[in-house]
């Protein structure tokens, strides 16, 4: 890796990503479209003031940005950094893109005689600090074992299938999420309405078939009314949204997911986009009329 690597978007998961890859000893170069993002991500991090700035010359470019619509633009578009990367280069895109996005992105890439990989984590904030993301990786195996080590530094890695793959995962992961936290903010109203302490009927659900992961954390943060993004439900929404799109061309039909992304969308409508994708509790009361 003489060429270095770039990190395109060190936002609220590439920050502790990108800190995490200098902490394991790589050369990165690091550009955000808000700089004070990049500035205190501290050594063994340089601040690039541009996309291309980051990625000239670079051997690997690893992109966390907020869609895939702001991937292409950022690597394809006028600022155009994936024509700065060096010949050969590996493009690994770790955004939450969809699944026909990220077929297309990668057919271009190969047609700019780079290496590409979707790699799109699972984990949260709490994940990425830690290094314990789940990394569901799409590509040619031979990429992701090149791969391998550098991603390691940041998670798990799986690799699902060829390019896009990655991405599909993701959307399933994304689905999965969802709907958990739809039932489970159904289910700690339903104790809240019904004069059952939703704390106790929360520490009883964990220890059984109904416990997960989303139960444990978010479940507390509904408890709490702890809505501080890790998440946000706009993010949410976009993948919801992918998800059904992505759905729909392979002639799906799932009513769990068009219900829960209507809820997604009615608590971004009703402002609370911003909010952690755990507020959907508030969605939930705003329609039974149990505002607090």
């Amino acid at each position: 890796m003489s060429g270095g690597m770039a990190f395109l978007g060190t936002g609220l998961m590439g920050g502790p990503m990108c800190r995490n890859l200098a902490k394991a000893g790589y050369r990165v170069r690091a550009w955000n479209r808000s700089p004070e993002k990049a500035r205190v991500l501290g050594d063994g991090v340089t601040v690039a003031h541009t996309a291309v700035e980051a990625t000239t010359g670079a051997e690997t470019c690893i992109v966390m940005l907020s869609s895939g619509s702001v991937c292409e633009d950022v690597l394809f578009g006028p600022e155009g950094a994936a024509d700065a990367l060096a010949p050969g280069a590996l493009l690994i895109v770790m955004s939450s893109i969809g699944h026909e996005e990220a077929k297309a992105m990668a057919s271009r890439t190969a047609a700019m005689g780079l290496r590409w990989i979707d790699a799109p984590v699972s984990g949260g904030t709490k994940g990425a600090t830690a290094a314990t993301l789940s990394i569901m990786a799409g590509g040619e195996p031979r990429d992701i074992e090149a791969a391998r080590p550098l991603l390691s530094a940041m998670g798990k890695v799986v690799h699902i299938g060829p390019s896009g793959s990655g991405a599909l995962a993701k959307l399933i992961n994304q689905v999965v999420v969802a709907s958990t936290i739809a039932t489970i903010a159904e289910a700690l109203l339903f104790a809240e309405a019904g004069g059952a302490d939703p704390a106790r009927v929360r520490e009883a659900l964990l220890g059984g078939f109904a416990n997960s992961l989303i139960l444990e954390q978010h479940g507390q943060r509904m408890i709490d009314g702890d809505f501080e993004p890790g998440g946000p439900a706009r993010y949410q929404l976009k993948d919801t949204r992918a998800a059904r799109a992505s759905a729909t061309s392979l002639n799906l039909k799932l009513p769990v997911l068009d219900l829960v992304d209507g809820l997604f969308d009615d608590l971004v409508a009703h402002g609370g986009g911003d909010l952690d994708h755990s507020a959907l509790l508030v969605e939930l009361r705003r329609r039974n009329g149990r505002e607090q």
